[in-house]
């Protein structure tokens, strides 16, 4: 379709092209090939008369016009989704839309699994791509890739709606052969413990618990750090390490491996887990559905443990 003279299919490829800043790269994300995107490319500078990215090394560099040309694109790109999603409605027993999410694998673990056999009876069409967290997930919620992020407010975008999906509390995690695990632990003890600790993607950004055990880095022996939550548990077992992990995944896997439970000895605030959606999304049929059966599971499937004091599973 045109408008004035120019393709709007157009301006997909633009705002896609000033992204990525290379033919190849935006032809793999669009699904072309890259001399249908350098065709598209040429049209482009055909219109506005311009060369809009200019060759430098194996990088393209962004002329005047097409700095100028980027956020105006990127808003067009913004109300056109907020129009298609005002005008649709959502069915969940129908659908076959694929909702795009960021979040950790501890949410994979606790939330998102549990709801996938909720899904496969009321909306078995509906589809997910799950993608890690980190510094870029908010560039992607801002472009529209990213239909909702999942993670606890410190971590979340300032400029972007949230909405509060639950609330958890940390407890302590260890071997079950561990005597240490074997009665409450106190504060001195919890320090002269070796510690599992995680450490967020390549950055090693500190997860919201090890921001508050901060304080106590100098009293703390962090034996092993790992990237996953879902990790952790495996690494307590067999030793005379503890972890501090979230309430839902030492539940998760308390059934299957051979763990024990006791209650925090310091204080930490709890761990808000949030939503957030691009603002555009708002009155998103589909994403308010999602976030409800989001809120749902999190409130009735996803794992407790009724009496931490003191828990030790039958392994």
């Amino acid at each position: 379709m045109r408008f004035k003279g120019l393709d709007l299919n157009l301006i997909i490829a633009l705002d896609v092209l000033l992204e990525e800043r290379s033919v190849s790269a935006a032809a793999a994300r669009m699904n072309l090939t890259q001399p249908a995107l350098s065709a598209a490319l040429s049209r482009l500078r055909r219109y506005f008369d311009d060369d809009l990215l200019l060759a430098v090394g194996r990088r393209m560099i962004p002329t005047p016009l097409a700095e100028e040309l980027r956020p105006l694109t990127k808003q067009l790109m913004r109300d056109a989704s907020a129009f298609i999603n005002l005008s649709s409605s959502f069915d969940p027993a129908t659908s076959k839309r694929r909702f795009a999410i960021g979040t950790s694998d501890y949410i994979l673990t606790v939330l998102i699994a549990p709801m996938l056999a909720h899904l496969q009876s009321i909306a078995p069409g509906v589809q997910l791509d799950v993608f890690p967290t980190g510094p870029e997930i908010h560039e992607r919620l801002d472009r529209g890739d990213i239909d909702l992020v999942i993670g606890p407010e410190p971590f979340l975008s300032p400029s972007a709606p949230t909405e509060v999906l639950f609330d958890e509390r940390h407890v302590v995690v260890g071997w079950s052969g561990n005597p240490a695990m074997h009665q409450p632990i106190d504060v001195d003890r919890f320090f002269e413990l070796g510690h599992v600790a995680v450490r967020i993607g390549m950055e090693r950004e500190l997860s919201f618990a090890e921001r508050h055990l901060e304080a106590y880095a100098s009293r703390r022996r962090i034996e092993v750090t790992t990237t996953a939550f879902s990790s952790t548990p495996r690494l307590v077992v067999g030793t005379s390490r503890i972890a501090v992990l979230q309430e839902r995944l030492a539940a998760t896997f308390l059934p299957g491996l051979p763990l024990a439970v006791q209650p925090l000895p310091i204080d930490m605030p709890p761990l808000k887990e949030l939503v957030q959606f691009h603002p555009t999304r708002a009155t998103d049929a589909g994403l308010r559905w999602l976030i409800d059966v989001l809120r749902h599971m999190s409130q009735t499937g996803s794992p407790r443990i009724n009496n931490i004091d003191g828990y030790r599973s039958e392994q």
